[in-house]
């Protein structure tokens, strides 16, 4: 039976980072509701912070390094996406920003995406609703209901008469994404191009021989 690709992309700094222990609880929470499906689940986990030169190389250059290309083939095949940032000044954090912008803009068309920050204060919570929203919504994902933020203060508290706790949060967009997730049949396996397949590399032409084409 084939399984479904979960990729989470964690943009944390840190180590322990909360950012990833939240990437963590919410892919938890998915693989947890999607058992009912009676599909296995396989989990990736792509950490930012080990590619922060590569992405500012392939900013430059065009061109991701072997690492970086793995982490960009995973995002682009996955069935479903968790993406998680901190919040630095009201808005994701740079690094996030620059994952995404050296992904192919369709990649992400019609693929269910969970979106999720963490921030030292409750104040920033919006900044899901106002950055992080808008920018899968013009990578023309499909993003459920439920963002979820934690703050510093979230962690270990039960929520009010209003709002639930960050435990029901994540149990609810989790679910959110598992629902998604298991009205699709999982993507085909794309054939891995060599010898037996037939398929030749592609072949990489030099970034100077293109800015040399490019004066002539």
């Amino acid at each position: 039976m084939t399984a479904y690709r979960l990729v989470v992309v964690s943009a944390g700094l840190s180590k322990p980072s909360s950012t990833r222990l939240l990437a963590d609880r919410l892919a938890e929470a998915t693989v947890r509701q999607l058992g009912s499906t009676g599909r296995p689940v396989e989990v990736t986990v792509v950490e930012l912070r080990d590619l922060a030169t590569d992405i500012a190389h392939n900013l430059v250059t065009g061109f991701p390094s072997a690492a970086l290309r793995g982490a960009i083939e995973a995002v682009t095949r996955a069935d479903g996406l968790i993406a998680v940032t901190p919040i630095f000044a009201a808005s994701y954090s740079g690094l996030f920003k620059s994952f995404f912008d050296v992904i192919d803009p369709d990649a992400l068309t019609g693929k269910p995406v969970l979106i999720a920050a963490t921030g030292g204060t409750p104040r920033h919570s919006l900044a899901l609703e106002h950055a992080v929203r808008p920018l899968f919504g013009y990578l023309r994902a499909v993003v459920v209901p439920t963002a979820v933020y934690a703050a510093t203060d979230d962690w270990g508290t039960a929520g009010d008469r209003l709002t639930d706790g960050l435990p029901g949060r994540i149990d609810r967009a989790g679910g959110e994404l598992a629902a998604l997730l298991g009205g699709r049949v999982p993507a085909a396996r794309p054939e891995q191009p060599g010898p037996a397949s037939g398929k030749a590399a592609e072949a990489v032409v030099p970034f100077a021989e293109q800015l040399a084409a490019l004066r002539v």
